[in-house]
């Protein structure tokens, strides 16, 4: 066999598989609740990005301290800056790239501190959705090489990038 035939055929079972694990059997099987009968997303668009859920913990009540106070962090430090009112918090890139959500309340307002390290996008939620509080974890899948968030209270998937309820009771939720 030639190269030119070994590649599509590699590639061709490197997509199918990815095609076959992208359905709500499988993820049921893995434990989820969610309601998988409402989603705006194709299921092939899923797939895995290896840990499971959880398998990357995020942060739920994050201790700060002083800039001024602090030794382990280089000046030069990559953050993300969240500012409400006068009050500025930052949050390192070092740890979110190990957590990539940390749930945190500010100023009190709650809010989702969010890190895809795989496509280098930091973006910030409030976490209220129709009069309620939402905690936000890792579901361990990927969509468009970004991070899929659930949250806790319904098991409902959201994209990280848009902020976007994709599958679950919460769909079209932003």
């Amino acid at each position: 066999m030639t190269m030119s035939r070994v590649v599509p055929v590699l590639l061709a079972i490197f997509l199918s598989a990815g095609h076959a694990a992208a359905n709500p059997d499988r993820w049921r099987s893995e434990g989820w609740k969610t309601d998988f009968s409402r989603n705006s997303i194709e299921w092939s668009e899923i797939l895995s990005g290896g840990p499971p859920r959880d398998g990357i913990p995020s942060i739920d009540s994050p201790d700060f301290e002083k800039a001024s106070a602090n030794k382990t962090l280089d000046q030069r430090e990559p953050v993300i800056q969240l500012q409400i009112g006068n009050e500025i918090r930052a949050y390192p890139l070092s740890i979110l790239t190990w957590h990539e959500i940390v749930n945190d309340t500010f100023d009190g307002m709650p809010v989702a501190v969010t890190y895809c390290p795989l496509c280098n996008a930091s973006i910030t939620f409030d976490r209220r959705v129709d009069g309620r509080i939402l905690e936000f974890g890792t579901t361990g899948k990927l969509r468009h090489s970004d991070l899929v968030m659930y949250d806790r209270q319904t098991e409902s998937w959201w994209q990280q990038f848009t902020g976007e309820a994709i599958a679950g009771a919460l769909t079209g939720s932003a």
